[in-house]
């Protein structure tokens, strides 16, 4: 079996292993392998396929995290929640607090600091699976 196979099956298993873990970071690892068996398959000597798979897997790494950090949330989004009453069960030390909402416990912040703390607040948007609250219902 040629050089190149290998290089395709490590590829081949890194991209199925990225499946399961949908980081993108396998992904970038993997097409840098199948590159390095590209190069194999053309007929370059093994330290020229390491060097470019691991300067490719290198480059592709910091790709796939530069694209990670434009893609995460900064700002609180609207979603289909938005303007559904919840009903709070605890308030935490540090002002955030944990609400009951379709049936279970939620995490949730306030969505501004001088809002009141009542028993039945609003869902003005969600901070990834963090509810943001408010004492008014807002026009959805």
């Amino acid at each position: 079996m040629g050089g190149y196979w290998i290089w395709w099956i490590v590829a081949a298993a890194l991209v199925g292993t990225e499946l399961v873990t949908g980081t993108f970071y396998l992904l970038a690892i993997g097409l840098a392998a199948a590159l390095g068996g590209v190069a194999a398959w053309l007929g370059a000597g093994l330290p020229l396929q390491f060097l470019i798979a691991g300067g490719l897997g290198v480059a592709l790494t910091i790709a796939a995290h530069q694209w990670r950090k434009r893609q995460a949330p900064g700002e609180p989004q609207t979603s289909l929640d938005v303007g559904h009453a919840v009903q709070v069960e605890t308030w935490n030390a540090d002002g955030t607090a944990r609400v009951a909402y379709r049936g279970a416990l939620w995490d949730a912040e306030l969505a501004t600091l001088d809002t009141p703390r009542a028993n039945t607040l609003y869902i003005v948007a969600t901070r990834g699976s963090v509810l943001v609250l408010s004492d008014r219902r807002p026009a959805v």
